[in-house]
């Protein structure tokens, strides 16, 4: 039974999270909020949970992993029309809205809805599924970490939000260059060993939200426009992977805009079916770029030198390693890029190990959204990190950011309790 529980029914949080929240744009009414209530649960079941920490995912007595890889790549896989589902449930309230269809209670096969919604529960239900359309993410960059089937899979996956473009740039540059942040042109420029993705001190969530998003769109721009001069092809061809990417998001661009333009004929139509997908786009967008604000935020590699433990902020808390798949375990992840969620463990603290986030995604992301608090909590754990972590290069680059963003801190007036954790 722990084994069952431990090792599988935990990882089925968020999917069930996703479902409910379908099933609420179904059942329509108050219902339709559902997604927006699940989502503050989360939140305050997180901060309720933070000050328990797991070493790592659960496993059997002689240190393997609980988990069957069969049952837990078929859960993966399945949320692929999890959130299909989800899309298509939004797109029917969008068509009902968009054509004023008259709001009242009706029965299905003996369950109660509501038919028709008005303004403000649509956009209450479009935030609610932007918002675990971008959990969704979760399970992309999971399968990113795959080959042949399972990346495909993991493309089409990020495609619902617009974003296909993300499995190559998160392989093959964010693992390869994290901790090289992007300063801006007047200090390095864009692609060049740099990762888009790694916050650089001082940055808000906000600008982050638009640099790496960008960022890593362009590197898949300069990557394939590289690769189809190699081989003697036009950059504007079917075999650009970067433009199949966007091409992939077509059938959900198709879905919302059908859905306006059914309910009434017309432009004005296609506008809202838009506005509403564009709306789950940027939110599930912002959440992608939130995990990797906070995964690396301020943490700096010398070029050319390796990736080590201390590159990433670890994430063990008992929540978020339940709700977003063992994701929080950053070290191991980057230290072993293809070892799957199940497998995952903790890697410790100074001087060997990882620096250590020590509250869950869901409260962090939180404290992120109010830079001024943000900042405040950074600057005390960034000067724990260059003290006991960074090597004498990396402490030289960071003397230099922290005194042009006001970071410059005295380590040893700090609280210990930034990084320290206790293990259940």
């Amino acid at each position: 039974m722990r084994k069952l529980i431990f090792g599988h029914l935990v990882y089925l949080y968020t999917p069930i999270g996703v479902l409910a929240c379908t099933i609420g744009l179904l059942l329509g009414g108050y219902w339709a909020w559902l997604g927006l209530a699940i989502f503050g649960m989360n939140i305050l079941l997180d901060t309720l949970t933070s000050g328990l920490h797991l070493r790592g995912a659960a496993s059997n007595d002689d240190g393997s992993p609980s988990g069957v890889p069969a049952v837990l790549n078929f859960m993966m896989y399945l949320q692929l029309l999890n959130f299909i589902g989800l899309q298509l449930a939004l797109a029917w309230r969008v068509y009902q809205y968009a054509a004023g269809v008259p709001i009242e209670t009706m029965t299905w096969n003996g369950i109660e809805y509501t038919n028709g919604i008005d303004g403000l529960t649509l956009i209450a239900a479009t935030i609610g599924a932007g918002m675990h359309q971008g959990l969704g993410i979760i399970f992309g960059h999971e399968l990113a970490h795959t080959k042949g089937f399972g990346f495909l899979v993991s493309r089409w996956m990020m495609a619902l939000s617009g974003t296909a473009h993300f499995c190559f740039a998160h392989v093959y540059n964010h693992h390869l260059e994290l901790g090289r942040a992007w300063l801006g042109p007047e200090n390095n420029k864009m692609g060049d060993d740099t990762d888009p993705a790694t916050a650089p001190r001082g940055r808000s969530i906000y600008t982050h939200f638009l640099v790496s998003h960008v960022g890593q769109s362009y590197f898949g721009i300069m990557t394939e426009a590289k690769r189809l001069k190699r081989m003697g092809k036009s950059f504007l061809s079917f075999s650009n992977r970067w433009i199949r990417g966007y091409l992939m998001s077509l059938p959900t661009v198709a879905l919302f805009s059908y859905a306006g333009y059914a309910a009434t004929g017309d432009l004005h139509g296609v506008m809202i079916g838009l506005g509403i997908m564009l709306i789950v786009w940027i939110i599930s967008n912002f959440e992608l770029e939130a995990l990797n604000y906070m995964e690396h935020y301020g943490l700096i590699r010398v070029k050319g030198e390796p990736i080590e433990y201390r590159h990433s902020w670890d994430n063990d808390t008992l929540f978020t390693g339940w709700a977003f798949i063992e994701i929080g375990r950053q070290a191991d992840h980057h230290d072993r890029g293809e070892t799957h969620f199940w497998e995952l463990t903790g890697v410790g603290g100074p001087p060997t190990g990882a620096p250590n986030a020590r509250i869950g995604y869901y409260t962090e992301f939180m404290i992120a959204l109010v830079p001024p608090l943000w900042h405040y909590i950074m600057r005390r754990k960034l000067a724990i990190w260059d003290r006991d972590f960074a090597s004498p290069e990396e402490r030289k680059i960071a003397a230099k950011i922290n005194k042009a963003v006001g970071y410059d801190l005295d380590p040893n007036k700090v609280d210990g309790k930034y990084l320290e954790v206790t293990y259940a």
